[in-house]
């Protein structure tokens, strides 16, 4: 089969874009892994008649049978064996065929990577699942037609970037260089390898060339713990100075070995010695040097110049810190859903099957209910004339108390429905920002707080499209700034295709006058995609994604996990003896 390259850039088209979203699986997508993936090559072709190729690396991932760019490496200058420093990230499914394709390119400087049969060094397809399977993938490189391109090889290894990882911030600078040119200063860059287990050398950053420098200073970067150090201080590593040459043929300059744990502890006992500058430096060795010269000292020094440390929590850290989550229904009541005595109505109550507005509302509270201490939850109806005047209301509480609308746990819920619905008018219209807005406020006392203590969910029931969709777009703008997401079941037949627009599937949310949502926090979903399919099924597709929006929501505000509550006693297990 021919190996086709050139593919195009534009990104992959969003599954489920249309009318109606996909059904969520039995098994949600949003469940998922993050995994890294560090290349390197051997033996490439040699397309330069002067020099060595410049290669360059495309990820390219198969999406509705279309190749699509995801992204692409730095360009290696003269190299036929590179390792590139770029790591790649890609999202792990267990559930899915994951293609990918690597393709890799001689560079032509500002012409960039070009698309010609003469710039193609050669390409690989394998999937994801292959590369996590075996951690490290060698392959050879094949030209059109399943042609190898000589000798080639590429090799892929993964590492899955852990839920409780972070990432460290690191500052380098050197001083008093050797000098390996002739007419003018070194030109030296850094590299850190992460020495593994078996003793060989994983790449972990390298940094930017300083032009004609002995003292050079290296911008700042990021890398995650995991990384750096296999999420392990006391792991080895190495860092290489080299004198930059255009041709590739870096010249060795020296190396020195540390640990992460070495760093950080060395860092804090200048800051609690009150160093002015905290520094840690190592002399730069060059092993041969220090054989043949008997008064050789180093080939300068290195200094760290700043290691700052950059937690980043998961759900549970935040969970089993004690944030609750605090969970609120509000339920449609417009005259569309049909007469509550009527059996064909959406609200009809069957003694023997409960209808889709209890279905969703138990699937989802049931998730719920295990993350919230007092089990008490919100319950607010809209679009209903309410007594005693009976006038259209668009957010009331279903238990008709208007000084505290919770209910005691799911079934409270439940019954306060069930006994509202004689009592009410279905009217109309569907307006739904007002019980957005209201539970915003609230989450907006929490957000004052500035601790991570409580997260709201909203879950709205709908038979229709939402009549005032402007404040509706409004509201959830400005909802999204807030410890809140919101999730919208659309029961009943009719067409939900406007909906759509609040779910940022398709695109960024935007409010009436342009302003982009700052999450992603809603998730909508018709009911009838489950009908067939057990209960939880509903509940993991449209809670799929909140724990990442919590985690998104805190990162965002820079709230850490509060300190672990004590356990609560069960009352159902007796005092402890």
């Amino acid at each position: 089969m021919p190996f086709a390259h050139g593919a195009a850039c534009a990104p992959p088209r969003p599954a489920g874009m249309g009318g109606v979203p996909e059904p969520c699986p039995q098994a949600p997508l949003a469940v998922l892994s993050k995994v890294e993936l560090r290349v390197s090559c051997k033996h490439l072709l040699d397309r330069d008649t002067l020099n060595k190729s410049d290669p360059c690396v495309l990820l390219l991932m198969q999406s509705q049978g279309q190749w699509m760019e995801v992204d692409r490496s730095e360009v290696i200058k003269s190299n036929l064996n590179p390792v590139f420093a770029k790591i790649f990230t890609v999202d792990y499914y267990f559930e899915e065929v994951q293609k990918l394709r690597f393709e890799v390119y001689d560079s032509h400087g500002q012409a960039g990577v070009g698309t010609h049969d003469d710039d193609f060094l050669g390409g690989m397809e394998c999937t994801v699942g292959q590369i996590v399977a075996q951690k490290r993938v060698t392959k050879p490189l094949f030209l059109k037609y399943g042609k190898f391109a000589g000798k080639s090889t590429i090799t892929i290894i993964s590492e899955e970037i852990s839920g409780n990882n972070g990432y460290v911030e690191l500052a380098f600078r050197a001083k008093k260089l050797d000098d390996k040119d002739l007419f003018s200063k070194s030109d030296p860059f850094l590299e850190i390898y992460r020495i593994d287990d078996d003793r060989s050398e994983q790449l972990v950053y390298r940094t930017e060339v300083v032009k004609n420098n002995l003292s050079p200073i290296w911008e700042p970067f990021k890398v995650s713990f995991n990384s750096l150090c296999s999420c392990e201080e006391k792991r080895k590593l190495r860092c290489v100075v080299w004198d930059y040459d255009s041709r590739g043929k870096h010249d060795f300059i020296g190396e020195f070995f540390t640990t992460f744990e070495e760093m950080q502890k060395a860092m804090g006992e200048n800051k609690a010695a009150r160093v002015p500058v905290p520094q840690v430096q190592w002399d730069c060795m060059n092993p041969k040097y220090k054989i043949k010269k008997r008064n050789y000292k180093n080939s300068g020094v290195v200094v760290l110049l700043d290691l700052k440390i950059h937690r980043v929590y998961s759900f549970l850290d935040y969970i089993m810190g004690g944030c609750q989550i605090h969970f609120t229904v509000a339920i449609d009541f417009t005259a569309s859903n049909g007469d509550p005595r009527n059996s064909c109505s959406l609200h009809y109550i069957n003694p023997y099957q409960p209808n889709e507005y209890l279905k969703a509302l138990v699937a989802v509270g049931e998730i719920c209910q295990d993350y919230d201490s007092d089990k008490k939850f919100s319950a607010l109806g809209f679009g209903a004339r309410i007594p005693p005047k009976y006038e259209v209301s668009h957010d009331f509480a279903i238990n008709f108390n208007p000084d505290n609308d919770e209910c005691e746990g799911i079934q409270g819920v439940v019954e306060s429905y069930q006994s509202c619905l004689p009592k009410i008018q279905l009217y109309g219209p569907t307006n739904v920002a007002p019980i957005i807005s209201k539970v915003a406020r609230v989450a907006a006392d929490e957000e004052r707080t500035k601790e991570a203590s409580q997260y709201f969910i909203l879950l709205i029931l709908t038979d229709g499209v939402v009549t005032d969709m402007a404040d509706t777009r409004e509201a959830i703008v400005r909802a999204s700034y807030l410890p809140m997401s919101i999730i919208i079941v659309g029961v009943g037949n009719a067409d939900f295709t406007d909906m759509q627009i609040l779910d940022g599937d398709d695109g960024v949310l935007r409010s009436p006058k342009g302003e982009p949502v700052l999450r992603d926090i809603v998730q909508f979903v018709p009911f009838r995609e489950f009908k067939n399919a057990s209960p939880t099924a509903l509940a993991k597709c449209v809670l799929a994604e909140v724990p990442k929006q919590v985690v998104e929501y805190y990162s965002y505000k820079a709230f850490p996990p509060r300190c672990p509550r004590p356990p609560t006693p069960d009352p159902s297990l007796g005092s402890p003896q």
